[in-house]
């Protein structure tokens, strides 16, 4: 299986795709103004304590203040919390614990009323984003993910993943760990450290400790909502989690995005750094990978399956629900139920995959086919659980239910991503009536000519609908050779299936775009190049 990452970097925020054999099974968006992010850790200060919800509400820099339950305290929060005062205080204490203290554990049946009032500070760490109309969720159990293992300051336990179903590897591991473990801090072994030697283990436990050291030194002059500890980018946190020997390439199309990625890789796993490249070509990264068609085919509310089947995807408030429908299926088997079968087989895994796409969390409703078969029952729900294992959300699957319903519980911890598949007309904005198509040829020519001939403008670059750029470009004598034989300048063509068909960008020399509606931002662009054509003379 080849497993390959893309990473398209725009202003706002950077898109990252995961294929396995071409096909994406994850994609997420990173904004690059996103702070509150899972696993970030903050110096927060108590807002409101709310006894009834045995909870405080933390303010720790976003809009809606986060909420903290007593449970999500962490038995050890009497240790984090005299630990962080002192470091606060800039008392003199070892950083990484060592001859540290810890104090009794708290009581599991306590109240936050004894332990909080209000405008207290405290260390808290993001375990869920903001979504919809709430704020994050905190933790103070605090913990430090790395390649092969987690660290979890004041505690000395070692728990191996459950995924490592060896006891023998489970057994070396929690012997290795507990000769390289620092004092005062557990660890959670990862399932990527199965077979994984002890020095590997010791390079990432120690970065971690550097981190929380380092993490500590910004604590002691930290002002109340300033982050401490910053979570790694998504795309270096699925490096993290993901990459190993079946890993094929990691394609960036930012010269200063695939710099950071080559570096993190060059440090977790030096023989992969050469599958790391820089895209160059013409067309964009994700037309050229096929990522862009693929994109719009996913998230819409029908989804089609292989053969011949679809699935229709809705979202509620309180769940998702999914409706299993054989289409033009039916016709292809034998008799009614190795349709429901082989439809139901089919529907399972693209359910799975499409709940990692989307990253659709909480409760998800699947409407199958009905089947009488005990035996075809059975199998669906064993290749569910299969195909759910491949996510490294934690899910919960229940058996079919009498009604033919499967129910799927996901974790949710960041909102549901979503991409509009259905395009507003960009002329009437939804009305239903636009000019004449026809005319978007002389609307884009007439533009040229007034960025040529009017505002001198050099090297000009149009971004169209795939259609437009096929219109312009095919034949002997295109249109876009006409344009170079009309103004004595080749105009470059980009094609990009996410525009609308009658829709089109100018952009300059810089790759910057050129604001039509606004003469000013044109005229600024031509002055700029002039300038820079008298400095090139002189």
């Amino acid at each position: 299986m080849s497993n390959e990452l893309a990473i398209s970097s725009a202003v706002k925020s950077d898109r990252i795709v995961l294929l396995q054999n071409k096909k994406i099974v994850e994609y997420h968006e990173e904004y690059h103004n996103n702070d509150f992010t899972v696993g970030d850790i903050y110096l927060g200060i108590v807002k409101k304590v709310v006894p009834g919800l045995n909870a405080v509400f933390v303010d720790i820099g976003y809009e809606k203040d986060a909420f903290l339950h007593y449970l999500d305290l962490g038995p050890n929060f009497n240790s984090l919390n005299k630990f962080s005062r002192i470091v606060m205080s800039k008392k003199p204490i070892s950083y990484r614990l060592k001859d540290y203290s810890l104090l009794p554990e708290i009581d599991k049946l306590g109240k936050v009323s004894q332990l909080f009032s209000r405008n207290n500070q405290l260390l808290v760490q993001v375990v869920k984003e903001p979504i919809s109309t709430k704020g994050p969720r905190l933790s103070c159990e605090i913990s430090i993910a790395g390649r092969y293992v987690v660290l979890v300051p004041f505690s000395n336990t070692i728990n191996v993943s459950k995924k490592i179903t060896s006891k023998e590897e489970r057994q070396r591991l929690v012997r290795l760990v507990s000769s390289i473990k620092p004092q005062n801090f557990g660890v959670i072994v990862r399932t990527n450290a199965e077979k994984v030697e002890v020095a590997e283990l010791d390079k990432d436990m120690q970065n971690l400790v550097d981190k929380w050291e380092e993490g500590m030194h910004r604590l002691r002059t930290a002002k109340p909502r300033e982050r401490i500890i910053g979570e790694m980018n998504r795309a270096s946190s699925i490096l993290r989690d993901l990459l190993n020997d079946n890993f094929d390439s990691i394609t960036v199309d930012d010269k200063t995005v695939y710099d950071e990625v080559r570096s993190y890789v060059k440090t977790i796993s030096p023989d992969h750094e050469k599958m790391v490249k820089l895209h160059n070509g013409k067309s964009k990264l994700f037309e050229s990978m096929g990522i862009e068609k693929q994109l719009k085919s996913l998230f819409g509310q029908s989804v089609s399956l292989k053969n011949g089947g679809y699935l229709i995807i809705e979202h509620t408030e309180a769940l998702h629900v999914i409706d299993v429908n054989s289409g033009n299926k039916s016709n292809s088997e034998k008799d009614q139920e190795s349709t429901a079968f082989h439809v139901n087989m089919e529907a399972a895994k693209e359910v799975a995959r499409q709940l990692r796409i989307r990253d659709m969390g909480g409760i998800i409703i699947v409407d199958f086919i009905d089947m009488r078969s005990h035996e075809h029952k059975h199998e669906l729900f064993q290749c569910m659980r299969d195909e759910l294992r491949k996510d490294r959300s934690k899910s919960t699957v229940l058996p079919l239910t009498k009604f033919g319903l499967m129910q799927i519980t996901r974790q949710r911890v960041r909102p549901e991503l979503n991409i509009t598949t259905r395009e507003t007309c960009p002329t009437c904005n939804g009305s239903g009536k636009i000019s004449a198509s026809i005319l978007v040829s002389d609307e884009i020519e007439n533009n040229l000519t007034y960025l040529i001939h009017k505002q001198n403008t050099k090297q000009l670059t149009v971004t169209v609908h795939p259609y437009l750029h096929a219109y312009f470009t095919k034949g002997l004598l295109s249109k876009q050779r006409r344009w170079f034989l009309k103004y004595g300048r080749w105009v470059r063509l980009v094609m990009d299936s996410s525009l609308p068909l009658t829709s089109f960008l100018f952009s300059d020399k810089h790759g910057d775009e050129i604001d039509l509606s606004t003469p000013q931002s044109i005229e600024a662009i031509s002055e700029t190049e002039e300038s820079e054509e008298k400095d090139t003379v002189v």
